[in-house]
């Protein structure tokens, strides 16, 4: 008599469509997350398109109970106001000079400050880093009205030095803590090996470790380039002239007369902002260049 034994076929059927599930879920997943990714592109890209589109737009198509996704009769007076009558050059100038001053003193000052948390050991280090911190926590309208004070009785209320000081108070905290961390990254070892060939403390700081952090760099400049780039209520509190405003407060200023009452001139305001928005994208088109550059210099050197 003989027995015939067959292996369990339903198991095997069970694995098989399991299998298969999982590859259609994997096929399934890349685009739900596209069309998650794309619908979030457009309501982000949506408000930047109106600005640009409206400051095309003369002020009858503005007006019009009907909205217009692209401009009937497309005109640049919007621009010719703003760069002419709204004076553009004088307000991109104070915002340049101020920008520039923060960036670089909260790059510099932020990166001795971190290498010396990061690399030194000496009493009173972490209750300065918890201190940093707090500072960090703090919104900024809170050292408003302080800052006010201090600035108006050192005679730098209503200069550029004023505003770049508050500036670089509050971006400060930031850039030590990112660039701290990027110190860290970086073995002991290379410090060593540079002192064991004769380097001083000065050489490793310049040739060894500052090339190492320069992502951290410009991911501090960044932020502090956008912090003071985009900021209102600090250079409106600082600044008692008008012509000593920067950008965002300038926006504020396009008023318009109709029938005897003051309105807001949305065309030169949107043709404002997207002139506003230019020197934005042109520094992040150079910042994103020099990133990659760093990250993949320090990744060989390292």
């Amino acid at each position: 008599m003989t027995t015939t034994t067959t292996a369990p076929a339903p198991a095997a059927t069970t694995t098989t469509t399991t299998a298969t599930g999982r590859r259609r879920r994997r096929r399934r997943t890349p685009w739900v997350s596209s069309s998650i990714a794309i619908l979030f592109c457009i309501v982000w890209a949506f408000p930047v398109y109106w600005m640009i589109n409206t400051a095309f737009k003369p002020r009858s198509e503005m007006l019009s109970s009907t909205p217009h996704f692209l401009p009937e009769s497309p005109t640049l007076d919007n621009f010719f106001t703003a760069i002419g009558k709204g004076q553009f050059h004088i307000y991109l100038q104070n915002s340049v000079i101020v920008v520039t001053g923060a960036v670089v003193f909260a790059i510099v000052l932020g990166l001795f400050a971190a290498a010396a948390l990061s690399r030194f050991r000496f009493r009173g280090r972490r209750p300065i880093l918890v201190l940093i911190l707090i500072v960090q926590m703090l919104p900024g309208t809170a050292l408003l009205i302080p800052q006010f004070l201090i600035f108006n009785s050192m005679g730098l209320l209503g200069t550029y030095w004023g505003l770049i000081l508050s500036y670089v108070a509050s971006v400060l905290p930031f850039s030590i803590w990112v660039m701290r961390g990027f110190f860290l990254a970086i073995p002991i070892e290379l410090d060593e090996a540079a002192r064991i060939d004769g380097a001083t403390t000065w050489q490793v700081l310049t040739r060894v470790l500052f090339p190492l952090v320069m992502p951290g760099i410009i991911s501090s400049s960044v932020f502090a380039f956008i912090a003071a780039w985009n900021d209102y209520i600090v250079a409106f509190t600082f600044m008692k002239d008008q012509a000593n405003y920067t950008l965002p407060v300038w926006l504020n200023s396009f008023t318009v007369s109709v029938g005897g009452e003051m309105g807001t001139d949305y065309g030169g305001q949107m043709a404002a902002a997207t002139l506003f928005a230019l020197p934005v994208v042109v520094f992040f088109m150079i910042i994103q260049r020099n990133l990659v550059t760093g990250m993949s210099a320090g990744a060989v050197k390292g």
